[in-house]
């Protein structure tokens, strides 16, 4: 079996990795056992190499087209296929050994995804301002002009600072509070209970993301929520995907 590729996001940090939407197909091509490398992309440079790929642009939140990664090329069977829920989803039907979408799940992961990016959506922000602190100058910049057109803010008042900064921060605690919930009605470890889904990749690569990104005391502060829930949930999904 030849090698996938995954194309990911370069950065200042070792071993380049930061971004969550990359770390999903790697945690999930490492939970099946599957060979893959991996082409790191300057994040300035990520529309110009994709459409040079042949990949399909996603959708921006204001329904424009835009060039982004994770993408996967699968040498193996032709596939090249951009988002990491649809790499996800490929994944799961071309090589359905240890499944990430146990018991038919897919829909309803698909629908757990929305609601928990829709959750931590508006208070991520005061961890989205760090990530310019660990990209080249021409990535920052990069990353500013389209974060603040996600958000339709001027990057200035994305998460200054001061009062904004800690109510994004508030807000980041609150989004985590209301997982912890949905957590506590399994009966068990994951979010399906004793099972292992791709629904715990999703929330431990958003985790494992904070981790690379923010300082050392404000991870601290996010291990401290919960009583530790959600540093334990990054172990776990690291462990059960071998990547601890």
């Amino acid at each position: 079996m030849l090698p996938l590729v995954l194309y990911d996001i370069l950065s200042k940090l070792p071993d380049n990795h930061f971004s969550p939407n990359p770390a999903k197909p790697r945690f999930a091509l490492s939970y099946k056992d599957l060979p893959f490398v991996t082409v790191w992309v300057e994040y300035s440079d990520i529309p110009v190499a994709m459409e040079a790929i042949g990949a399909t642009p996603n959708k921006r939140p204001d329904g424009s087209d835009a060039f982004t990664v994770p993408v996967l090329s699968d040498p193996n069977t032709g596939a090249l296929i951009t988002d990491s829920l649809e790499i996800a989803s490929y994944l799961e039907k071309t090589y359905p050994e240890k499944p990430i979408f146990p018991n038919n799940s897919e829909a309803l992961i698909r629908a757990f995804d929305s609601a928990y990016v829709g959750l931590i959506q508006q208070g991520v922000k005061c961890v989205m301002v760090r990530c310019v602190e660990i990209l080249s100058p021409a990535s920052a910049k990069f990353f500013m002009k389209v974060r603040s057109a996600d958000y339709q803010l001027p990057w200035d008042e994305f998460s200054p600072e001061g009062p904004q900064r800690d109510a994004d921060w508030e807000l980041l605690e609150k989004a985590h509070n209301t997982a912890y919930e949905w957590y506590q009605k399994s009966n068990g470890k994951w979010i399906m209970g004793d099972t292992f889904s791709y629904a715990d990749i999703i929330v431990a690569c958003w985790l494992w993301a904070y981790k690379r990104v923010v300082k050392e005391d404000e991870w601290a502060r996010i291990s401290s929520w919960n009583g530790g829930k959600w540093a334990q949930v990054l172990a776990d999904v690291e462990k059960e995907c071998k990547l601890a």
